[in-house]
């Protein structure tokens, strides 16, 4: 596979949008490592390949664990996962997920008690950034290097 187009180049001012919503998002109140579990999560779903590699490589800088990265898909299986991240998971994946159930009042459900307003527009910036850049990086075919 060859990239077919360079979109940091391609359009500067779309790039310099979607990376002040990561600016945004750093500053945040949120635990750098749940917002790398989530965009990691959204990743796994949407089969992007330089964004997989990119942000195992940001959790483990951040001090996650190597057990954890390797269990995240299979969240729901392990003991590793406190229930705070478990309910940004399963909110990650019915935002990725979308037009499969809508976003189910299960999902709601299992967020709203973790989070607080500000908290819960953070982590669902963090979704929808991260199925946009995924959602780039495939139609371009990116590759990790």
């Amino acid at each position: 596979m060859q990239t077919r187009l360079d979109f940091y180049t391609a359009d500067p001012a779309i790039m310099k949008a979607l990376l002040g919503v990561e600016n945004q998002i750093a500053k945040g109140s949120l635990d750098i490592l749940l917002k790398e579990l989530v965009r990691l999560r959204a990743s796994q779903i949407n089969g992007c390949a330089f964004c997989l590699d990119m942000h195992v490589t940001d959790a483990m800088k951040a001090g996650e664990s190597s057990r954890r990265l390797a269990t995240v898909a299979a969240w729901r299986e392990t003991p590793f996962f406190s229930d705070r991240e478990r309910a940004a998971l399963a909110w990650t994946e019915a935002l990725t997920l979308v037009a499969h159930d809508h976003v189910p009042d299960a999902a709601w459900e299992a967020v709203r008690p973790h989070f607080s307003d500000a908290e819960l527009m953070e982590l669902t910036a963090v979704i929808t950034s991260i199925n946009s850049w995924n959602r780039f990086a495939i139609a371009f075919r990116k590759m990790p290097v």
